[in-house]
């Protein structure tokens, strides 16, 4: 709409909570809708209208056909002001009255046809009535769709002025308006901006705009309302390459998304907000599926700033989270360099299905034969362009991953297709979800080529010492790995459960692996003295019982014999199948072997990727384990089981991914085997700022200082701290300023005094 209009109708919208700058930020109901027309040939002013949206809870068991509108000429009464007042039972009655009435008194006037909304802002239409109609799945009038922001066209004859500072009453006050400053309702003077306004300031607030409009209409401006704001009727899916640029201010993410939502379920969350044009992106996780996050692109930086008013609104029962985001993020989830794809989505009005669990010979013949019709059914869903509606997902080398992607031509089709959801193809069982262009480029993008974001952990604190603590990689498998332990189970119990064999564990060789949240996970690593120690262990205890001392419940544990390398690369947050501890003679690929995420491992096994990081690079940033782990000091001579020359080991806490290991733990620290009863190296004091309140106190500081041989006596809790006396005031732990161990949950702060 380029010429000038024949009528505006200004109007003014009003919900049961927040007004001013945070109209519909709290997703209350729409109460009050009053509006007024402006000839705007003939510079005249119609009557004002007030319509009040009063559900009537009496009658909602009533029949439908009875009357929910009722129409009164009740100024007297109401007090508001407004030349006519009628209410409505609902929404979608109060919309549809509107409509009607407006139309109908354009039409008595007989000046034009033509007519446009205008607003105070962009709240009244984007943010009111647009998102409460899509969450009730009303259809709005057409009338609603465009509509001029009478502060932008202000703005063109007063450049310098602040849109977000801008309301009716500055406007006024440039324009010479006069206006009833006491009866008046400022909203830049409101204490509260989540303040209800009073239902009499609305009729005052759009007479006030009617004659902003006239003051613009008259001379010195002789303002031409052309160019109206439009409201996106559908959104409109589309491509995106990685080579275009996406501005920073438009992106937005949201979380908390429902698993089965779809790119429109985004876009009517949106509803009011211009999206751009393939703008919804769904996110997948490493398996393919999604995570409950997308990214948003709207068409202007105004949009996004409305989109992030609409933090934790609901979609359903669940309520979403929005955030800001970057055009980077967007293009590493929705854009895409492949000209197959390109041509698969270039086809518009199309559904998106998604199958999954593909007989690896599926051919497309196969794949129209399942959404054709079977025998004796009436329902069809045929795929749009048949063979070139067909697109199959492949690694690099052309095989297939048993995924691909079917258009269809219209909203039944796809539903019809979805209803064959986990049907037989060939032998296997087929998966069917409806699909969006974005996750068609994430898919292809993860099957071809390195993982899109690359995660990796921060450098670890350069302060570490490099002393190489865990033997050096090779075949030799003097270790015990423990799998399936109770989530209550103790050192204590492990010690029971490996009975004979606990003579054979090197000192602090015990290693419980905890999950992200600081619980037992289920595995433990043991070091031995020697393999066939070890081998012969694992021999007789595999899938014994062990039981807790904590708890009633018993569990047999898997006990397998690995190498120091592997038992690493676990503490490392790597993963280590039990596959792999029976093979000695296979490689490391394909075996259940993956390394922890610092590693950068390819995306997928089944071909070559680049690595994330330069070789040089890694190896600066994260160390070879044994660099990371401290050896505290010798045991002094005179140990019952243990010689002065062992080496002694201890874990820390490295938070890289699912798991990580405990603090150490070994016989000695526990009471099953002596400890030496005099100390022939003079002790250190080592003060521990930082200590929680929650703390139980010297319990705490001694576990945490197991194998160092603090005595309780020596503990002196302080407030706030704590300070120790350690037999040896050489022990390498307190070489280490901080990041040593982690008591009551807690990292603490060593200080050698």
């Amino acid at each position: 709409m380029t010429a000038q209009v024949d009528y505006l109708a200004v109007v003014f919208a009003a919900t049961s909570g927040a007004s001013g700058e945070l109209l519909g930020s709290d997703e209350k109901e729409l109460v009050h809708l009053v509006w007024q027309l402006v000839d705007v040939k003939n510079k005249k002013l119609g009557k004002v209208n007030e319509l009040l949206i009063k559900p009537d809870l009496s009658n909602l068991t009533e029949e439908k056909g009875e009357e929910d509108v009722v129409e009164e000429s009740v100024e007297e009464e109401n007090g508001s002001g407004a030349d006519s007042v009628s209410t409505a039972s609902s929404l979608e009655a109060a919309l549809n009255l509107f409509h009607l009435q407006l139309t109908n008194e354009v039409n008595s006037a007989g000046t034009g046809t033509s007519v446009c909304l205008c607003t105070d802002g962009q709240l009244h239409i984007r943010q009111v009535i647009h998102p409460e109609a899509a969450s009730k799945n009303i259809l709005v009038p057409d009338c609603f769709y465009s509509f001029f922001d009478l502060r932008k066209e202000f703005k063109k004859h007063f450049p310098t002025s602040d849109l977000k500072a801008l309301n009716v009453h500055i406007m006024a006050e440039s324009l010479s308006i006069p206006v009833d400053v006491p009866a008046m309702w400022d909203p830049s003077a409101t204490l509260d901006p989540a303040a209800i306004m009073p239902p009499e300031i609305a009729v005052q607030q759009v007479q006030i705009m009617a004659n902003i409009v006239l003051a613009l209409l008259s001379e010195p401006f002789s303002h031409t309302f052309s160019n109206p704001e439009k409201v996106s009727e559908k959104f409109e899916t589309g491509t995106c390459s990685k080579m275009e640029k996406v501005c920073d201010n438009t992106v937005i993410r949201a979380r908390g998304l429902p698993w089965q939502s779809s790119d429109q379920d985004i876009a009517r969350f949106f509803r009011g907000l211009n999206i751009a044009k393939g703008g919804a992106a769904l996110c997948l996780n490493a398996q393919g599926r999604r995570n409950g996050e997308a990214l948003v692109r709207f068409v202007s930086e105004e949009h996004r700033d409305l989109a992030l008013q609409r933090h934790k609104h609901h979609m359903g029962n669940r309520y979403i989270e929005v955030y800001k985001a970057t055009g980077e993020d967007f293009l590493k989830i929705a854009g895409g360099t492949s000209n197959e794809v390109a041509m698969f989505l270039s086809r518009e009005d199309q559904i998106i299905v998604r199958m999954r669990g593909l007989p690896f010979t599926a051919t497309h013949e196969q794949v129209l034969a399942f959404f054709s019709p079977g025998e004796g059914l009436k329902e069809t869903c045929p795929v749009s362009g048949g063979k070139d509606g067909i697109l199959f997902v492949r690694y690099p080398d052309g095989r297939p991953t048993g995924d691909a992607f079917v258009l269809f031509a219209c909203e039944e089709h796809a539903q019809c297709a979805l209803r064959k959801h986990k049907e037989i193809l060939g032998r296997r069982y087929i998966e069917l979800f409806k699909s969006t262009a974005a996750e068609v480029q994430q898919v292809l993008n993860r099957y071809s080529s390195a993982p899109l974001i690359p995660v990796a952990p921060a450098p670890l604190v350069s302060v570490l010492p490099t002393v190489s603590l865990l033997p050096p990689p090779g075949s030799v498998r003097d270790c015990l790995r423990l799998r399936g332990l109770p989530y209550t189970a103790s050192i204590e119990d492990i010690l029971t459960f490996l009975g004979e064999f606990t003579h054979d564990i090197r000192p602090h060789g015990v290693h419980m692996v905890l999950n992200q949240q600081g619980r037992p996970s289920g595995d433990c690593f043991i070091q031995m003295t020697s393999a066939e120690r070890a081998l012969l262990a694992s021999q007789r205890l595999h899938k014994h019982v062990m039981s807790s001392q904590r708890g009633t419940n018993s569990r047999y544990v898997e006990v397998f014999p690995c190498s120091a390398e592997e038992m690493g690369l676990v503490l490392m947050g790597g993963s280590l199948s039990h596959t792999y501890t029976h093979t000695l003679t296979r490689s490391r690929s394909g075996t259940g072997l993956s390394p922890p995420p610092c590693l950068s491992p390819p995306s997928y096994s089944a071909y070559p990727a680049p690595p994330v990081l330069a070789t040089e690079a890694a190896a600066a940033l994260y160390p070879p384990i044994g660099q990371m782990l401290l050896p505290p000091r010798p045991l002094p001579p005179g140990h019952a089981y243990y010689p002065v020359s062992s080496q002694l080991y201890m874990n820390m806490n490295m938070n890289y991914s699912a798991y990580y290991p405990s603090p150490p733990g070994s016989p000695t620290t526990i009471g099953f085997f002596p400890s030496p009863s005099s100390l022939t190296s003079p002790g250190g004091l080592v003060r521990m700022p930082g200590l929680t309140y929650t703390s139980n106190g010297v319990k705490d500081i001694i576990n945490a200082m197991q194998g160092y041989q603090s005595p309780a006596e020596s503990v002196s809790l302080l407030s706030g701290s704590l300070v120790g006396q350690s037999s040896g005031g050489d022990a390498p732990l307190m070489s280490l300023p901080a990041l040593v161990t982690k008591p009551a949950g807690q990292y603490l702060d060593l200080t050698l005094l």
